[in-house]
């Protein structure tokens, strides 16, 4: 099932999954909906069942070895790979990715990868998983969400496709936005505020927005959003504020206690 009339740039992605009518969903309404209408990227949903070659549509059989559950079939899904995307080296075919729990772990840096990839494939698992000859066959990558199991690999899907359409051109209407969210420089975004500027809460406290953020000192502000960013980064993310840290160190900066950052001692 196609959604959405690719333009001669569109991104296009191609899920296969055993339940087609899951998708756009979500990714139907908003700007990544308006986005899909107007031709800025394109979905093609397939449905894996149609592939299966016996009277019952099987797409799936016991595991050899024993154990729990059913796996998918390789024969099935060599079908559904190679009429979608083709087999491994045409031309064109893009990047084809499975998603599963034990793959590389989604990034922003694999989105804007992705993101410039003209063509993706994404399979979409279930049961147990998927024939490991399959995954080696096609030489699929292996993404995961993070370290946690779903049912399978459709949400994980929506949200892969979700995080690359909105960096497409033409998706977002503030350019800006882009490079202040979490990850884009290593960093968690800073906190948000908007009006009133002072507000009660249930509990009749009064909470007001910071002092700086209403001076129209923007480089203050701006010195301020980075502090908060290194400040809550270190405090819920000590991986990345270690990566951060390590960046600033090879540039000549000293990255300090609560997000604050010094230059190099004058000699």
């Amino acid at each position: 099932m196609n959604h959405g009339a690719a333009g001669p740039l569109a991104w296009t992605v191609k899920v296969l999954t055993l339940f087609p009518e899951m998708f756009p969903g979500p990714l139907g309404h908003s700007l990544a909906g308006k986005a899909l209408e107007n031709g800025v990227w394109a979905l093609e949903s397939v449905d894996i069942r149609s592939f299966a070659r016996d009277k019952h549509r099987s797409v799936d059989d016991t595991p050899f070895g024993g154990g729990a559950g059913m796996v998918m079939r390789p024969d099935v899904l060599d079908a559904a790979l190679t009429a979608t995307a083709g087999p491994p080296g045409t031309p064109g075919r893009g990047r084809a990715i499975y998603l599963s729990p034990r793959g590389r772990v989604l990034s922003q840096e694999l989105v804007k990868e992705l993101a410039a990839t003209p063509v993706v494939t994404l399979l979409c698992g279930r049961y147990e998983g998927v024939d490991e000859r399959v995954l080696d066959a096609h030489g699929l990558e292996e993404v995961s969400l993070g370290d946690f199991v779903l049912s399978g690999g459709e949400p994980a899907a929506l949200c892969l496709i979700d995080a690359v359409v909105r960096l497409l051109p033409g998706v977002m209407g503030n350019v800006e936005t882009a490079g202040e969210e979490s990850f884009e420089r290593g960093l968690l975004e800073y906190p948000h505020y908007t009006r009133p500027a002072v507000w009660t809460d249930g509990q009749g406290v009064e909470r007001s927005v910071p002092d700086i953020l209403l001076s129209g000192h923007h480089e203050k502000v701006r010195a301020w959003r980075l502090a908060e960013a290194e400040r809550i980064t270190q405090a819920r993310r000590p991986d990345l504020w270690d990566r951060y840290a390590a960046g600033k160190t090879a540039e000549g900066q000293v990255v300090g206690k609560r997000g604050r950052r010094r230059g190099p001692k004058p000699e």
